[in-house]
């Protein structure tokens, strides 16, 4: 009975005990946790020194293609609007391929391939064209314009009077050329300014995560979260730059997924895209293009060597020249999803429905560009090799080769174009979007 007694009066003693044991058991959890399992904290590392190609002038050769991409835009400018069309004699764009226009047209003038009156005439008239769109319920741009008329459309070109919705990511890439406008061209700034001040940009944005709107089945526009990792964290760099909060679209590491292909973890996003309505593509793009303009940072500059890395793999492995993206082909459905992964496979080719597109497989021009401009490897010269002659002289670069049986995808787009140049550009420049550089 005593000793019952004195564990009554020890109660207060045990609780505080208890208490900081486990205190101790919390603390030593937390010192020694992994990286890779603190949320928001990731780090990788790569089992060899990232090649990454030093700056230099331009070849006479490389210069010559840079020519060759910019006689696209020469083509397909609307004189009246000033606006581009994203594939060549069809009168449509996007925030995205616009944003392929602005940069195609910064890495011209940046290459000299126009005179700077040029370039202030073209930037003049689609800046002053960008700010008075029509827009998503006096918000936003929609999805896709007539570049003649200006009129919001389908994807089909058709006329929709109250728009299809806005893209976020579309809206975070054109973002980019607008934020370099700013900090190398601040000449620019008035128009810039008129731009963002005719959009809501911060619409886009709800506790940090990037939403687009699409039409609802019972009228109207319903939001949906956009964007998947890799998409996601780089349309959301420029956002960050005007001081929106977009912490939650940034962070790789709440759907993060490493899946191994050709022997190389890469990054997947593991959201189900039968409950989500999202495909998670794993393309050479959004890394390509987090590289050129941004830098990258210490994890996307990790992901885009394995994403490249895996691609080398594979060539090596099956003799098939390998640089896969989102590209337009020259057949129906017309774009395909060329990725590394996606929806569950690895080297999966699907439509933007998610049918199968295996016989549209094709090796990538602006892919191989944008791998060639950044690593300095054996294997991006074999790439570069591979698709030098995929132009012409008249309309300018290719979509790409099929690898089925080694045709032309004739299809030619101001995107492939526009990145082109951009990867030129940062091969004699370096990062395209640098505080205070030229």
């Amino acid at each position: 009975m005593a000793f019952k007694q004195n564990l009554l009066k020890a109660r207060h003693h045990f609780v505080f005990i208890g208490g900081l044991v486990t205190a101790l058991v919390i603390a030593f959890t937390i010192e020694t946790r992994e990286y890779t399992q603190v949320l928001g904290n990731l780090s990788f590392t790569t089992e060899e020194p990232i090649p990454l190609r030093e700056s230099r002038i331009l070849t006479e050769e490389e210069y010559e293609w840079a020519k060759t991409a910019w006689r696209y835009f020469d083509n397909n400018v609307q004189p009246n609007t000033g606006l581009v069309n994203s594939v060549d004699g069809y009168p449509s764009t996007t925030m995205w391929d616009t944003a392929s226009y602005l940069m195609g047209l910064i890495g011209a003038e940046k290459l000299n391939i126009v005179s700077q009156a040029e370039f202030d005439l073209k930037m003049e008239k689609v800046l002053h064209t960008l700010a008075r769109l029509p827009l998503i319920e006096g918000k936003l741009p929609n999805k896709a314009y007539n570049t003649k008329t200006l009129e919001m459309v389908d994807y089909a070109n058709n006329p929709v009077a109250e728009g299809i919705g806005w893209s976020a990511i579309d809206i975070g890439r054109i973002l980019v050329p607008l934020n370099i406008l700013i900090w190398q061209y601040p000449d620019y700034n008035k128009q810039v300014n008129d731009i963002l001040n005719h959009w809501h940009v911060s619409t886009l944005i709800d506790k940090g995560y990037l939403y687009g709107s699409r039409p609802a089945k019972t009228g109207g526009l319903e939001l949906v979260q956009e964007g998947r990792i890799g998409y996601e964290e780089y349309a959301s760099k420029a956002l960050s730059l005007m001081g929106l909060d977009v912490f939650n679209a940034m962070k790789y590491i709440d759907y993060l997924e490493m899946v191994n292909i050709d022997g190389v973890d890469i990054p997947t996003d593991r959201r189900d895209p039968a409950k989500y309505h999202a495909h998670n593509y794993v393309v050479s793009e959004s890394y390509i293009l987090d590289s050129l303009e941004f830098g990258a940072d210490s994890i996307s500059e990790i992901f885009a060597y394995r994403v490249y890395k895996a691609q080398e793999n594979r060539f090596e492995r099956l003799g098939i020249l390998t640089a896969v993206s989102e590209d337009n082909v020259d057949v129906a459905p017309y774009f395909v999803y060329n990725t590394v992964f996606s929806d569950g496979k690895e080297w999966n080719a699907i439509s933007d429905s998610g049918e199968d597109a295996s016989h549209l497989k094709t090796l990538s021009t602006k892919a191989s560009f944008g791998w060639y401009a950044l690593y300095d490897t054996e294997y991006t010269e074999q790439l570069i090799g591979g698709v030098k002659d995929l132009y012409s002289v008249q309309k300018g670069w290719y979509s790409g080769r099929y690898e089925s049986d080694g045709s032309l995808n004739k299809a030619i787009t101001a995107n492939t174009n526009g990145i082109i140049l951009e990867s030129l550009a940062y091969v004699q420049n370096g990062t395209l979007l640098r505080v205070g550089a030229r």
